[in-house]
């Protein structure tokens, strides 16, 4: 018996179309201004060319939305999840049930008033970000149907194998129950407004600015701006300071917008086999991540946040669709609060902090390559603004504290099956990870460092289609081929860890 075809809902059209549209802005745009400068041919069609073909590019974007609708299904077929889509090339595509890792939901600001969801399907496959298969608009009902259907040939494949037979398990109440989630996280308004204020949003508003500009310099009226600047400094320094300083100030605004908006109601709940992070005002996320994809887990600490005993916790994962593989799963937590739900997620964790330090011989590494660059520039400076240049000079015994700081930062512990590495870039992250996680692990040492004895050590973890470099500089020589060797699986722990301990 043929399996039933299931339809996208109608709001596809209207999620699809103004996607069409936001992704062409920037071809619109360039449209539509270059084509105002010739308008004196007398002929209309070929004064208003731009705008006649914007006309219909807009018409070309706003109807793909309504093919889509139109020509997209899906259906269950031989324990597959099959999508049919296009209208001039067909596209086919099967998603064995077994593959599939997990479903994440997304509900915009469309999918709210009408119960809907986006359903985003993930598969180790999944890269870039981009999720396996993507579902614009289907009903809840539709959804739990869908993730009811996977459960479904995953535990007939689990029957298929004789697995659930011999444990005495019955597969169809298996399927029924759902999962037990428990809450082990969530973000209340304290930290949610902090999270806001000390997000680096603005950075990203300082880029989105600049790209623009970058584009479309040219059709801007930048040499009148620049006229008002210059009639503007006759007013003194002090204005110009001011407008920089509400400039400033109004980006920072919609940094914490953004930030506010987009971590709304963050809640990270556990069950035996996942995680379930949901967030968003506007729009409401819902990611989906297996517990045993999870490779590493990293705290945090940039040196604002630190001063107030906070940070933030990532998981690299193996899988890179929804919010990626490095995936934010709390983003803003008291480190003393920190261990309690951690725990709860991953019980295996040795949580204690790294109490093994580098040799006092590796700290000049820290800052001796940064002289490279450092001393033609303060040479320059000095030279061409003698001598207010000279001030350069106060680089190097920042640069040289800075890399004090590093060293002094830099520690890890060994402690049965679990290495935790603890480093500085500029802030100050340390890595849990498992022995059976790492996918590689080598040691680098220069021959510099080769006079010291020291090295650095790298351990390389799966995150999304990439790795993860999890590493520490300036190691003893004699302490990183200890661990080459306690992650050599051929080897037994116990002997290197007792050497690590000493």
């Amino acid at each position: 018996m043929s399996e039933p075809r299931y339809k996208l809902h109608w709001v596809t059209v209207l999620v699809e179309s103004l996607k069409a549209l936001k992704e062409a802005i920037l071809p619109l745009v360039v449209v539509l201004i270059s084509g105002s400068r010739n308008n004196d041919s007398g002929i209309w069609i070929l004064d208003n060319w731009s705008l006649v073909l914007g006309v219909i590019l807009v018409v070309y974007l706003l109807s793909s939305g309504f093919i889509k609708w139109r020509r997209f299904s899906y259906w269950f077929e031989d324990g597959e999840l099959r999508i049919e889509s296009g209208l001039f090339v067909r596209k086919k595509r099967y998603i064995p049930f077994e593959r599939i890792q997990s479903l994440n939901y997304t509900e915009g600001i469309f999918h709210r008033p009408f119960g809907l969801v986006k359903v985003q399907v993930e598969t180790a496959a999944s890269s870039g970000g981009e999720a396996e298969a993507e579902l614009t608009a289907v009903t809840r009902e539709d959804a739990d149907l869908i993730k009811k259907r996977i459960a479904e040939g995953k535990k007939r494949k689990v029957e298929e194998a004789g697995d659930a037979l011999e444990v005495g398990i019955d597969s169809a109440e298996l399927i029924e129950e759902e999962p037990a989630e428990k809450r082990v996280f969530s973000l209340n308004p304290k930290q949610l407004v902090l999270l806001a204020t000390t997000s680096g949003g603005i950075g990203v508003i300082f880029s989105g600015v600049a790209i623009f500009l970058s584009q479309f310099g040219e059709f801007l009226p930048l040499d009148k701006v620049s006229d008002e600047l210059a009639g503007l400094i006759k007013f003194g320094v002090f204005i110009i300071v001011l407008l920089v300083l509400v400039g400033l100030l109004v980006a920072w605004l919609l940094s914490v917008a953004m930030t506010f908006f987009s971590y709304y109601g963050f809640t990270v709940r556990v069950t035996e086999e996942e995680l379930i992070i949901t967030r968003g005002l506007l729009e409401k996320k819902r990611t989906t991540i297996p517990l045993s994809r999870i490779q590493s887990v990293s705290f945090v600490e940039n040196p604002l946040r630190q001063i107030f005993g906070y940070g933030r916790v990532l998981v690299h994962s193996a899988g890179a669709a929804g919010d990626g593989s490095k995936i934010q799963l709390f983003p803003l937590v008291k480190k003393k609060e920190l261990y309690e739900p951690l725990q709860a997620i991953f019980p295996e964790l040795d949580l204690r902090e790294p109490a093994k330090k580098l040799p006092e011989r590796g700290r000049r590494f820290y800052y001796r390559i940064d002289f490279i660059w450092m001393i033609p520039g303060i040479v320059l400076l000095g030279w061409f603004f003698y001598p207010y240049g000279l001030f350069s000079l106060l680089i190097v015994p920042l640069v040289m504290a800075f890399g004090v700081w590093q060293h002094r930062s830099a520690a890890y512990r060994v402690s049965g099956s679990q290495v935790t590495m603890r480093s500085r870039g500029f802030s100050l992250e340390t890595s849990y990870t498992m022995r059976k996680r790492i996918q590689s692990a080598h040691l680098r040492q220069t021959i510099f460092q080769r006079r010291k004895r020291v090295a650095t050590i790298h351990m390389n973890v799966k995150s999304g289609i990439g790795v993860h470099d999890v590493r520490l500089r300036q190691m003893d020589v004699d302490e990183a081929e200890y661990l080459l060797d306690w992650y050599e699986p051929s080897r037994e722990s116990g002997e290197v860890l007792l050497n690590l301990e000493k």
